[in-house]
């Protein structure tokens, strides 16, 4: 046991060293936002010889409580990693990833107990959410990323906190009917400002009476040419609010950071990226997409859950005392397993007591220690993502293509095909104004469009769904001229 735990500190003094670029590079990467088509299935993984094969979200389930049978028996002849891999390829994996109980979410990839979530990657405890990314504890989101805490009624927004109502907009807190502004805290109808703290009735920062703004507001919300132009000029900066000893921004409510970007209640942390909670994430260290009530001593993490703890070098889990194992889900004591659920002292998914565990594990331990590799992340001849598909690329799109490339990192070069049912009637972009007007100052959009293909500027083919169609209707919004994927990448240009 003694042995572990200086492994354990081994491992956190190594992930103290890590740069950020490495740290988006090695771990960002396993973030995709893409999907691909495997047969019948839209899947998360593009195909490769990286990973096995793909099965639905509720054939994995249900056999689920099997994968224990999957073990693999651990060759000290061989690397920590070559180990892994092989458990790696021969586990079944669904073609999304779910955990919960979540109802009409089958085009939702990493949804926890959610409800009506379509083309959405990572949403818990949310209700009627459509292209967006990063959603938690909030309802009727579309077109947008990083939204939580108690959030409604948001369109077309990037890192938005406890807010209702906001359009075209980026990092609002606390806020209310907003519309093409950043950077405000505590305000409500305001269009076109920036940095605002307490304010109300603000066009471009300055203040109008009640009825000078709403005429204003009128005139400006006619004009929906200029509603994509305007979100693609806001202000890229943006503030950390009520942070102690914070470097870096957008960090809200947090203290002793460094490296730190759009995190919410975060604790003693080093490189964290889309970390945040209801109550304070503490002591993590490059840690990318973490967030429930509360996280704790996470090091070399990609996406942790509902109050998990003492997570080494893992990937997708919820969980204690968890390392080096992927996509667990409520277990602890696990070293090197993957897709395990309601588990606890695995390795390489084979359940031992508990004082096997420890002498095992203590022992893989001491063999990556001496190939020193104890305290590297999953390496980059593993990672089955196309890097450009990924986070990493939004972060940072200075990787060129010979440098991952050098790396064993897969890049997608063609584009991904997509299928046109031969009946479809295609509509370009272009000619979306045929199809919206405003009728007696009523804004209008005619429900052909539902029986539409829309093709973008750039050849990417999308569709109108009937609850985007609506909210759309109902708040006066215009038609989206991007494809979904393209509206989310809008929101990573913090530059």
């Amino acid at each position: 046991m003694q042995d572990i735990k200086k492994r354990e500190e081994k491992m956190k003094e190594k992930r103290k060293q890590t740069t950020w670029r490495d740290f988006v590079k090695q771990q960002a990467s396993w973030m995709s936002l893409s999907s691909y088509r495997w047969d019948v299935f839209n899947s998360r993984y593009p195909k490769n010889d990286r990973i096995g094969w793909i099965i639905s979200v509720r054939e994995f389930e249900d056999g689920r409580d099997e994968l224990i049978k999957k073990w693999l028996p651990y060759d000290f002849g061989q690397s920590f990693f070559d180990n892994y891999q092989k458990l790696l390829k021969s586990i079944c994996f669904p073609n999304k990833m779910h955990f919960g109980k979540s109802e009409n979410c089958e085009y939702g990839d990493v949804v926890k107990d959610s409800r009506n979530i379509y083309l959405t990657n990572t949403v818990g405890y949310s209700e009627s959410v459509l292209y967006s990314f990063n959603i938690k504890d909030s309802n009727n989101v579309f077109n947008s990323m990083m939204v939580f805490d108690n959030c409604d009624l948001i369109y077309m927004t990037a890192w938005v906190v406890k807010s209702f109502k906001i359009f075209y907009s980026k990092y609002i807190v606390n806020s209310s009917n907003i519309r093409f502004s950043t950077n405000l805290n505590w305000c409500s109808e305001c269009i076109f400002c920036d940095d605002l703290e307490n304010k109300s009735y603000c066009i471009k920062n300055a203040q109008y009476s009640k009825e000078n703004y709403l005429r204003e507001k009128g005139k400006i919300l006619h004009d929906k040419d200029l509603f994509l132009s305007a979100y693609r000029q806001l202000n890229a900066k943006w503030k950390n609010i009520w942070s102690t000893n914070v470097k870096w921004e957008f960090v809200l409510y947090s203290e002793d950071i460094e490296n730190g970007y759009f995190s919410y209640q975060v604790k003693n942390g080093r490189n964290v990226f889309l970390v945040w909670g209801n109550w304070v994430n503490e002591n993590l260290l490059d840690v990318i997409n973490a967030w429930a009530d509360s996280n704790a001593n996470l090091y070399g993490v990609m996406w942790s859950w509902w109050g998990s703890n003492k997570i080494f070098l893992s990937m997708r889990i919820i969980g204690q005392n968890i390392y080096y194992s992927y996509f667990l889900d409520n277990c602890s004591y696990c070293l090197g397993c993957v897709g395990l659920k309601n588990k606890s002292f695995c390795i390489f998914n084979k359940e031992y007591s508990k004082e096997e565990r420890f002498e095992l594990a203590n022992k893989i331990f001491e063999q990556m220690d001496k190939d020193w590799m104890l305290w590297d992340f999953f390496p980059w001849w593993m990672n089955p993502f196309y890097f450009n598909d990924t986070v990493a690329y939004l972060i940072d799109d200075s990787f060129t293509k010979e440098e991952v490339a050098k790396q064993w990192y897969l890049r997608r070069d063609e584009e991904i095909k997509v299928n046109i049912p031969a009946w479809a009637e295609i509509v370009e972009v272009k000619d979306l104004k045929n199809y919206q007007w405003f009728e007696n100052w009523v804004w209008k959009i005619d429900p052909e469009i539902l029986k539409k293909v829309i093709k973008d500027e750039k050849g990417n083919y999308y569709r109108i769904v009937k609850m985007e169609y609506d909210f759309l209707m109902k708040h006066g919004l215009p038609l989206p001229e991007l494809h979904w994927l393209e509206r989310i990448k809008l929101g990573f240009r913090f530059k």
